[in-house]
């Protein structure tokens, strides 16, 4: 018999070791789980989480049932892809079965359960944000369309990330206050789309690394920076040792914050002409998340390439 898939629908949804059990953690609303036995426990529905979590963040489990578990304190972030969207927070200890791997990344599941009030089942080959109930109420409150062409950001008052056309359909995922958000599912040209180098992580806000700052270091990066002048390291950034050559940019680009770019002394050369206002790409490894003073991630210089000034 084919399972059926649900979708939470309210914000911190419980996953539980049992009906009725131990809280493990919150699902984000919108994710989709796959079912157990629709009629197993009365109120309460079984479901399994599948999901990607950045491999060192694991290790063996002791535990039956299990072959890894999360071992960074507090917790860990499940995605929906590599490098993709967060759907939970998993604490340190969580059991999981592994899938498989990808690079430094973990396929993994978890079977547990949840509140049927939290869920609803999605309609095989339906259009997303669609049940089997048919209810219209609900389809009216999460399937919208801008009423006029509409700047999107990356978050409440944060930098803006594009604009979507009149009438295009999104499906709204949750609100705060005077912000909804939405996502949106589309067709692009496979020539337009950039792929990254093997290891490298593109789409990673400063915003994200600022956040989680133990989670990037070591990591490596591709960014879009705005050059503004060069420096030397003193003891208002300790991250550097005293007399390291860094760039103090901007970015990145469209984010408004700033970057320590660490200069090692084989890669002097490529900066030492760049004029204030130029925009390079750089790909680096993330030294530091956030600075101690000012909160700015510190990153080391591996490659950089002039772009055009704004």
């Amino acid at each position: 018999m084919a399972q059926v898939r649900y979708r939470v629908t309210s914000d911190d949804a419980w996953f539980c070791q049992q009906a009725e059990g131990k809280r493990l953690m919150a699902v984000a609303q919108g994710v989709e789980l796959l079912g157990g036995d629709a009629t197993a426990a009365g109120d309460w529905q079984e479901v399994t989480l599948d999901g990607w979590i950045y491999g060192p963040s694991v290790g063996p489990s002791a535990r039956a049932g299990f072959d890894i578990a999360v071992i960074r304190a507090p917790e860990e972030n499940l995605r929906a892809a590599p490098s993709g969207a967060v759907i939970a927070k998993l604490p340190q200890g969580f059991g999981l079965s592994r899938v498989g791997d990808d690079g430094k990344w973990v396929h993994v599941r978890r079977s547990g359960w949840m509140p049927r009030a939290s869920l609803e089942p999605v309609t095989p080959g339906g259009p997303a944000g669609v049940s089997d109930s048919g209810s219209a109420a609900l389809d009216t409150a999460t399937r919208l369309q801008p009423a006029r062409r509409t700047v999107v950001y990356r978050a409440p008052d944060g930098p803006v990330a594009g604009t979507i056309a009149q009438s295009t359909p999104l499906r709204v995922l949750s609100r705060s206050g005077d912000w909804a958000r939405v996502e949106l599912q589309g067709w692009v040209k496979a020539g337009d789309l950039e792929t990254a180098p093997a290891g490298v992580l593109v789409g990673v806000s400063a915003a994200e690394v600022r956040a989680d700052p133990q989670r990037y270091v070591g990591q490596t990066l591709r960014w879009t920076l705005q050059y503004l002048s060069q420096a030397q390291a003193d003891e208002l950034r300790p991250e550097m040792p005293a007399g390291t050559t860094y760039l103090l940019t901007r970015g990145p680009l469209p984010e408004r914050g700033f970057v320590y770019v660490v200069v090692p002394d084989a890669k002097k050369a490529l900066v030492e002409r760049l004029a204030p206002l130029t925009v390079i790409a750089v790909t680096a490894n993330v030294r530091a998340g956030r600075s101690r003073y000012l909160g700015n991630p510190v990153v080391d210089l591996v490659s950089l390439e002039v772009g055009p000034t704004p």
